[in-house]
C-alpha cells in the first residue's frame, strides 16, 4: 500500500465515485476498510509483463474463462478491500457488486476471481506477498494466486488445496495455472 490519501473514514460509495470520475492518467487508489491509498504506477517492464501474462494465460485457459486487466476493480467483502490486481481470471458467470450512491449506479467490481495475478515490484512485493494475499484468501472463489517477478524469470503459483501450497517455475521451466501448463519463458519473452 502507498501513502494514505485521507486520514478520515471514506465510505465505499465515495471512494468508488472518485475512482470512476478520475482520468485515465490519474493514479488508481485502493480502499481498505475506509482508508484510501494511492497505488504506485507501474514501470514499462511491469506493463510489459502484465500484458504478456494476460495474453499467454488467457490463450491457455478453457473457453469459459476470461482474463480481466488491471483496470478491473476487485472487491473482497470480508476483508473490506477494493483494489486492482494486475490481472484476474473468472471462469463461468461473472459475479460483481454494483456500487450505488443516491440511487445511481456508479459501476461494478468483480467478486469471484478464481485466479489473481500480481507482478512483483520492489515497492509492492512485501504487500503483495503478505497483506494483499491475506485479503485475497478470504475470497471463497479464489483457487490460485500468481506472483510474477520483475527481477528474475520466476513465477510462483499458490494453490488452495486444504491450505495454500506453492509451486515455482523458473527460466526454462513451466507452471500450471488453472490446469494450463504455462512456459515461464513465454511470459518473459526473448532473453
Amino acid at each position: 500500500m502507498g501513502q494514505a490519501a485521507a486520514s478520515t473514514y471514506v465510505n465505499l460509495e465515495d471512494y468508488f465515485e472518485a475512482e470512476v470520475a478520475s482520468t485515465p492518467e490519474a493514479p488508481k487508489h485502493e480502499w481498505f476498510d475506509g482508508v484510501v491509498y494511492a497505488m504506485s504506477r507501474g514501470t514499462p517492464e511491469h506493463g510489459r509483463l502484465t500484458a504478456s501474462a494476460t495474453i499467454v494465460v488467457g490463450n491457455a485457459l478453457p473457453a469459459d474463462c476470461r482474463v480481466y486487466s488491471s483496470d478491473t476493480m476487485l472487491y473482497v467483502a470480508p476483508a473490506k478491500l477494493a483494489t486492482y490486481a494486475d490481472a484476474s481470471v473468472v471462469c463461468g458467470p461473472l459475479e460483481t457488486i454494483t456500487v450505488r450512491k443516491n440511487g445511481k449506479a456508479l459501476g461494478q467490481a468483480v467478486t469471484n476471481p478464481i485466479v489473481i495475478i500480481e507482478i512483483l515490484s520492489e515497492s509492492t512485493e512485501r504487500y503483495d506477498r503478505d497483506g494483499k494475499f491475506q485479503a485475497y484468501k478470504q475470497l471463497t472463489s479464489l483457487q490460485e494466486y500468481v506472483l510474477i517477478s520483475q527481477d528474475e524469470r520466476r513465477i510462483e503459483v499458490f494453490r488452495r488445496v486444504d491450505d495454500w501450497v506453492g509451486d515455482v517455475g523458473v527460466a526454462g521451466g513451466s507452471v500450471q495455472i488453472h490446469g494450463a501448463l504455462i512456459d515461464v519463458d513465454r511470459i518473459y519473452g526473448p532473453g
